[in-house]
C-alpha cells in the first residue's frame, strides 16, 4: 500500500514552507506530526472560499486556528532571523470575536503588522499563496531589518 500524504503531490521547495513546517514540529511536544508529510502538515493551512463561508464566526476561536496563525507568524519572524541575525519576536492578540493584530519585531523595530479580521477563517486560498503571503512578510521585513538595523539592535 502506497502512502501519499501530500497536498498537491509537490514538495515543499520553498524556503518559507520549509520554514513554517519546522515551526509547526518544533512545537509537537507529542511527536504528532512525527510521520506526517510537509504537505500534509500545511493542508489546514489551505481554506478555499467556500469553505471559508462554511466557518461560522460566532464563539471562540479554534485553538486549531490560533496555533495556525501562531505557526504562520513565527515562521515569518524566523525567517527573518535567519537571513538578517536579528532575534525576531512574534505577539498576537485576538479578542474572542476574532479581531486582533499581529506584531513581528526586533529590538523595538516593528518588520510586520497584520491587522487579522475573522480569525475563525484564517487560512489560504492555495499553497501559492501561503508561500506567497509569508514571502511577502519576510522580504518587507528584512527591507525594514537592513534599513534600520540600529533600531533592530536595541
Amino acid at each position: 500500500m502506497s502512502q501519499n500524504n501530500s497536498v498537491n503531490g509537490n514538495g515543499t521547495v520553498s524556503p518559507f514552507l520549509k520554514t513554517l513546517v519546522q515551526q509547526i514540529r518544533a512545537s509537537d511536544s507529542y511527536g504528532f506530526y512525527r510521520n506526517w508529510s510537509d504537505e500534509l502538515i500545511l493542508k489546514p493551512f489551505v481554506v478555499t472560499k467556500q469553505n471559508k463561508k462554511q466557518i461560522s464566526v460566532e464563539g471562540e476561536i479554534d485553538p486549531a486556528t490560533i496555533a495556525r496563525i501562531n505557526a504562520f507568524f513565527r515562521a515569518v519572524a524566523a525567517s527573518i532571523e535567519q537571513e538578517t541575525g536579528m532575534i525576531s519576536n512574534v505577539v498576537i492578540q485576538l479578542g474572542h470575536e476574532g479581531f486582533g493584530w499581529a506584531l513581528v519585531f526586533s529590538g523595538r523595530l516593528l518588520l510586520a503588522i497584520k491587522t487579522l479580521r475573522d480569525a475563525h477563517r484564517f487560512g489560504f486560498e492555495s499553497l501559492e499563496k501561503l508561500n506567497e503571503e509569508g514571502q511577502n512578510f519576510v522580504q518587507k521585513g528584512i527591507d525594514l531589518a537592513q534599513r534600520f538595523p540600529q533600531v533592530g539592535n536595541l
